[in-house]
């Protein structure tokens, strides 16, 4: 009897790691609210991606477009990427790569990656540049964004940083 309910309890324990892998919606939303753009002190680097997976593929629709919506030049906001995709997540690192806008020697106007670990809460990373480009193309100056944070799921959050914003959210499917 006594096995039993050491069984159950361990069971009981493990159940929720077990149950927090699988598939999810992520969505983001970065915006540039008014003021002065603040370059990094270096451009982002050619290797941006560091080897994570594009989200080519697994883009889906975007759920928050009220909120983007609200995130208008009248308002004093100029929403830069707005995407969704799916994401498995576990208790390993999942970092994703995403981008928007045409590339131009390797880099796009927003550019980075997203990091998520679930092991009982879901914790991101987010790293972003925000590129500007001569008139020949070439990069010649970034806004580096790196955050973290602790969502929960279904809850939209927000990251600020300096004159940018982030709203991100996780759905499980």
């Amino acid at each position: 009897m006594r096995i039993l309910r050491h069984a159950a309890l361990l069971l009981a324990l493990l159940a929720p790691a077990a149950f927090a892998d699988g598939q999810f919606q992520v969505e983001l939303i970065v915006f540039r609210q008014a003021g002065d753009t603040v370059p990094a002190s270096q451009p982002a680097p050619d290797d941006w991606a560091m080897g994570a997976q594009s989200i080519a593929g697994s883009e889906r629709g975007t759920a928050l477009n009220d909120a983007a919506a609200k995130l208008s030049p009248n308002q004093g906001y100029q929403v830069l990427l707005h995407k969704a995709w799916t994401q498995n997540l576990s208790a390993t690192p999942s970092k994703v790569s995403l981008s928007t806008g045409d590339q131009q020697f390797g880099h796009h106007p927003v550019e980075g990656t997203v990091t998520l670990t679930q092991v009982r809460f879901t914790d991101a990373t987010v790293e972003l540049w925000i590129n500007q480009f001569d008139d020949n193309g070439l990069l010649t100056a970034s806004e580096r964004v790196k955050q973290t944070a602790r969502l929960k799921n279904g809850e939209l959050t927000y990251l600020d940083h300096s004159n940018l914003g982030l709203l991100i959210k996780i759905v499980p499917l």
